[in-house]
């Protein structure tokens, strides 16, 4: 028998930690990834996580943990994806240690990402941003906290992990006021912000109170707000703004969500994609296609700008009986 417990704390110590030194993003992204798959496998099994052997985690048990992130979780295939990626770099790590399970691992690799289907961003517009804003009570300390961190992420379009990581240190409110981040791929980089979101994170560093160390949006406790946490309150004043923009209801709301609408919000002002790349993080251009194909305002314009073909419209008559039958159905 393999206890799991021994493999998976090397996994992060030496695989993760030392071996390939991956940015705390990556760690975090990977501790609640199994997270979640231990306290699935502990249903599963009847075990507890500490008491889990390596055998435990075979592909039936990671393909049911799979659907349950899906199914019950409300995870869309992305996420799927990126839990599994965890799973299988875990797993890999396990194979040179572990050559006694080959079978079992390899039956776990094997486990294939799912194909998404590329949509068109979903994003919010002017009066809907605006309506999310005033959903928090700002008569509450939480209330005016999420509201800041609501009014940051629509203007500044950085990632969950990005806003979660923010200490107070990180704002800069003198001239040229802006707000450093450390971004996917460990690369730190500055956003600027606009006098309405100056005036806000004044207000709330005053009232904040923290020291430069300490998180920019904390919890009642003083420690930083979880991701999970954050995805929490963002939902909670999506379904208040419903009540009175009643076109959020279509829409699916996350951090992810608000962090289109800033992308949409500045191609709508006139940046080009090549600034929108950096403003966002992007080491590729080709990442801000998707913010473009979502912009149908953008193709309208260009629609207008062309000039008509002369053409008539035609019809299609079929010269034989069997054709028109067929056309005819």
């Amino acid at each position: 028998m393999t206890a799991l417990a021994p493999s998976l704390q090397a996994f992060f110590v030496t695989r993760l930690g030392t071996e390939r030194d991956v940015s705390p993003h990556t760690v975090d992204s990977y501790r609640h990834t199994f997270r979640l798959l231990l306290t699935y496998a502990k249903q599963w099994t009847g075990r507890a996580p500490s008491e889990l052997e390596l055998g435990d985690l075979d592909a039936a048990l990671i393909s049911s943990f799979l659907d349950h992130l899906e199914h019950d979780r409300g995870c869309g295939v992305a996420t799927r994806n990126t839990r599994l990626a965890a799973v299988h770099s875990f797993f890999r790590f396990a194979s040179y240690r572990h050559p006694e399970h080959a079978g079992t691992i390899q039956q776990v690799l094997a486990i294939p990402q799912k194909k998404t289907e590329h949509r068109p961003r979903s994003f919010l517009t002017t009066v809907e941003m605006e309506a999310l804003l005033a959903a928090p009570d700002r008569s509450t300390w939480n209330g005016r906290r999420d509201h800041v961190l609501l009014a940051l992420a629509l203007q500044t379009g950085l990632r969950l992990s990005e806003l979660t990581g923010l200490r107070c240190q990180d704002v800069e409110l003198g001239t040229g006021a802006h707000v450093k981040c450390l971004g996917k791929g460990r690369k730190r980089r500055d956003t600027p912000l606009d006098r309405a979101t100056v005036s806000l994170l004044r207000a709330w560093l005053r009232e904040r109170g923290g020291e430069p160390e300490e998180p920019l949006f904390a919890s009642r406790q003083g420690g930083r707000l979880s991701s999970d946490a954050v995805q929490r309150l963002v939902a909670k004043h999506a379904a208040t703004a419903r009540a009175s923009c009643p076109s959020i209801e279509s829409k699916r709301i996350s951090t992810h969500n608000l962090r289109h609408s800033c992308a949409m919000d500045l191609l709508a002002g006139g940046l080009d994609v090549a600034t929108l790349a950096l403003w966002l993080g992007h080491e590729k251009l080709e990442s801000v296609n998707a913010y473009v194909h979502a912009d149908l305002t953008m193709k309208e314009r260009a629609l207008d700008r062309r000039s008509p073909l002369k053409t008539n419209a035609g019809r299609y008559r079929p010269n034989d009986a069997l054709l028109a039958f067929l056309e005819g159905l």
